[in-house]
């Protein structure tokens, strides 16, 4: 609508407004329904657990910016400007794909609380392999999509130069290996804060968005070059994943 930048500032607060104020109204008047407005008592114990649960799904948006910010720095060192002009179109990719991963977690997450205070660990694990299932069907079909459509995804940003093209693509073939396991390690996450285990959830959260991907994006490019920036997520989704399963043998949390 030609509004520039300032268009995409109005889009960002249009977006949140309507997110909030349409259930906000939608709870305050439909009284008929399972969940409205009430009176309530604070409950100390039940809050102290919420936010024990949540803590995992605030680091990993928190811990964005600042891995945003270890990338960027890292980036400008070792390529420059266009780099980081390749990073941002290979974060938009990577916002729809974690969004799709994110999404499905956080839809069947009270699937698996409800099951867990109805006790039927049968269905819980039911599931739970389901879920694999489906994750890892999402996870090839999108790592094939992203890498046959990178350069149509680069040349919707950036095709006003070669050269940044053809680093875009690159970029985004190289980076979209790590969709092949993050799917996991996102679900993993949030089945174990629907499980009541927000403790587990929140130390493996902290694990894959900051500790081995930070370490990932600084260590790799010394070991490979360059395209080790874009391999650094790979690296930190497959450590992740083997910290996962271990914590998941640990906790006995299907078993």
């Amino acid at each position: 609508m030609n509004f520039g930048v300032a268009g995409a500032a109005i889009a960002t607060v249009t977006g949140q407004i309507i997110g909030s104020i349409v259930p906000l109204i939608y709870f305050i008047l439909m009284k008929n329904h399972l969940l409205w407005f009430t009176k309530f008592k604070l409950n100390i114990y039940a809050l102290k657990r919420v936010i024990v649960n949540g803590l995992a799904g605030f680091i990993s948006n928190a811990s964005a910016s600042v891995l945003g910010i270890v990338f960027n720095l890292q980036i400008m060192s070792l390529i420059g400007s266009d780099g980081v002009v390749a990073y941002g179109v290979v974060m938009y990719v990577n916002y729809i794909a974690t969004g799709i991963f994110n999404g499905y977690s956080t839809g069947v997450a009270p699937i698996f609380s409800y099951h867990l205070g109805a006790r039927n660990s049968k269905e819980i694990h039911s599931v739970f392999r389901k879920s694999l299932f489906i994750i890892g069907c999402c996870s090839f079909g999108l790592t094939f999509l992203v890498i046959i459509l990178a350069q149509l995804l680069a040349t919707l940003f950036v095709s006003y130069d070669a050269s940044l093209m053809t680093l875009t693509t690159s970029a985004i073939r190289l980076y979209s290996i790590s969709f092949l396991l993050c799917g996991y390690n996102i679900f993993v996450v949030a089945y174990f804060a629907a499980i009541n285990q927000g403790i587990t959830s929140s130390i493996l959260s902290i694990i894959r968005t900051l500790l081995f991907q930070i370490l990932s994006v600084i260590i790799l490019p010394i070991i490979i070059g360059n395209n080790g920036i874009w391999l650094s997520a790979i690296i930190a989704e497959i450590c992740a994943l083997i910290v996962t399963l271990i914590a998941i043998l640990k906790t006995h949390s299907i078993c």
